[in-house]
């Protein structure tokens, strides 16, 4: 009766049930997988947010397939002054720009107007995997190619073009990763755009955590690309810490022709899909200008928890920490004496701290936990000690 593109594995799996026993049980948790900023403890202006959805244009109806012009304008101007990957100066074009109802939707937009069902679009590995669930429902094949770490993350070229077929559409980047935390290089940009040029295809840059970066000086973006067609991705979630509002955008950039001709079919996908909500959008330059506020106590807790997992660590024999260039996560790397998820299940069934196996967000092998640093700060410190014991007693 259902389609085979859902045919997706439902069962609970055994670190789901470890959880609901523990929590059933009565014990405390300590949860280090937060990644709600809404329910981190951060103060939110809320009376600014809320006089921002009032906005009595609200009650019209007035769709636009790309969304509001001033809304566009907005993300525009979120754009002015950053440094993309070459030295020519660029300002985003609001007719470029493309609302959507959130990252999701604006892959799905971006996938159907790229792929035939069966073709190819090229991620990395590790990452987020939510991708593979998007590719079902486009009715594409997603195809890895792997992030290496020598101190420090970096892309595998050797085996991005082996992987390579006469199906590949594009090649997606997340910028920085999300768990990895690591950026595109200038010189891997580059190399991306020699490859995507010549063989036409399309470079997806998912840049939703771009304004998360260690470094003191701001990252570099894809949206003023234009030697091959890119299409670059963020939103209200990450940017101003609102998942709820529900609003994200896609830039489209590259060589003309090809960029002209792909806005106008994405105009006419967006349009079947209508636009995303209309106090949203008239809200959105004031939601942005929040960002600021949200983004420093956010920044805050990065850098508070970074400390403590990183004095935890110091005091550890087993345990060891990548290295971080920006984003909401951190990996250790632990004793492999099994699979991941049994070390997860036994960090909550004999600790009580939940943490993310790495095989959730596709590491090759095993040995790697992912934990998050917007986690309230005491909950994480006591979260961590526990992991210090659990690998350190004997």
């Amino acid at each position: 009766m259902f389609a085979s593109r859902t045919n997706w594995r439902l069962e609970t799996n055994r670190l789901t049930r470890a959880l609901d026993a523990h929590r059933k049980s009565g014990k405390e948790l300590f949860d280090l997988t937060a990644s709600n900023p809404t329910d981190c403890g951060l103060t939110y202006p809320g009376e600014e947010i809320l006089a921002a959805l009032a906005n009595p244009r609200a009650l019209e109806y007035r769709p636009e397939s790309k969304g509001l012009r001033e809304a566009r304008e907005a993300v525009a101007e979120y754009y002015k002054g950053r440094a993309g990957f070459s030295e020519t100066a660029a300002e985003i074009d609001p007719e470029r720009v493309l609302l959507a109802s959130g990252t999701s939707e604006a892959y799905s937009h971006i996938f159907r107007l790229l792929c035939e069902p069966g073709d190819e679009i090229l991620v990395p590995a590790p990452s987020y995997p939510l991708f593979e669930f998007l590719a079902d429902l486009a009715d594409i094949r997603l195809i890895s190619y792997p992030l290496l770490y020598d101190h420090g993350w970096q892309m595998d070229f050797s085996s991005l073009r082996e992987a390579l077929t006469p199906r590949s559409r594009a090649v997606l980047v997340v910028h920085p990763n999300n768990p990895t935390g690591s950026f595109v290089k200038p010189a891997e940009a580059a190399a991306l755009t020699e490859i995507c040029a010549a063989r036409e295809m399309a470079i997806v840059a998912d840049e939703v955590f771009l304004d998360y970066a260690a470094a003191p000086e701001p990252a570099r973006t894809f949206a003023f690309h234009d030697r091959a067609l890119t299409f670059t991705l963020s939103g209200l979630s990450k940017i101003s810490l609102l998942p709820q509002m529900k609003l994200a955008w896609s830039i489209v950039s590259g060589p003309e022709a090809l960029a002209r001709a792909a806005v106008d079919r994405l105009e006419i996908i967006a349009d079947t899909y209508l636009s995303p909500s209309t106090p949203v959008q008239l809200a959105l330059p004031k939601f942005l200008a929040l960002r600021h506020g949200l983004q420093a106590q956010l920044r805050q807790r990065i850098a508070a928890n970074l400390s403590v997992l990183d004095e935890m660590l110091r005091e550890s024999k087993c345990l060891s920490r990548l290295d971080h260039e920006g984003g909401w996560y951190a990996i250790l790397r632990a004793p492999a004496t099994g699979t991941d998820e049994d070390l997860a299940v036994a960090l909550v069934e004999r600790a009580g701290v939940f943490v993310h196996p790495g095989h959730f967000f596709n590491f090759p092998k095993g040995g790697f936990l992912v934990l998050s640093l917007i986690t309230a700060v005491e909950m994480f410190r006591e979260g961590a000690r526990r992991l210090q014991i659990f690998f350190d007693s004997p």
